[in-house]
């Protein structure tokens, strides 16, 4: 009978209900982990075959590509320039207005730069000092 009234169970019983059920999950958990699987040793020696496979494997990808580029390269006739390698080595990744990236709008003869932000350089004082104009600084682009 449905919301028929049941006499309360124990406390006592609950709890070794309950502490049983808990030991079985325990136990059931604890033998999915266990022997039955494979150990940690056996996984990383996996982890370093396929890391070898796969170094091997890139390796050949890598030498077809550049043979597949070398091959387009002859046919076409192209250089270093045309294929945008022509820099320096030294200024590979460097922007070509200069080290800071930022473009340098008044140059001396000894080499200075100022990109004419912020204060004015002690060289750049000496130079109008001097007599020579911000104009006659200006960098020649």
């Amino acid at each position: 009978m449905p919301g028929a009234w049941r006499p309360r169970t124990p406390p006592i019983i609950c709890a070794r209900r309950n502490f049983r059920r808990f030991r079985r999950t325990s136990e059931r958990q604890h033998m999915a982990t266990s022997k039955n699987g494979p150990t940690l040793s056996a996984l990383n020696a996996q982890i370093a075959a396929l890391q070898a496979q796969a170094d091997a494997l890139r390796k050949k990808e890598v030498a077809e590509v550049i043979a597949k580029a070398k091959a387009a390269i002859a046919h076409y006739g192209l250089s270093a320039a045309d294929l945008g390698l022509s820099m320096a080595a030294g200024n590979v990744g460097k922007s070509p207005a200069g080290v800071g990236g930022k473009p340098v709008k008044f140059k001396d003869d000894q080499g200075h730069t100022w990109g004419g932000i912020g204060k004015r350089p002690d060289w750049f004082k000496a130079a109008l000092a001097a007599g020579k104009t911000p104009e006659d600084l200006l960098a020649k682009v």
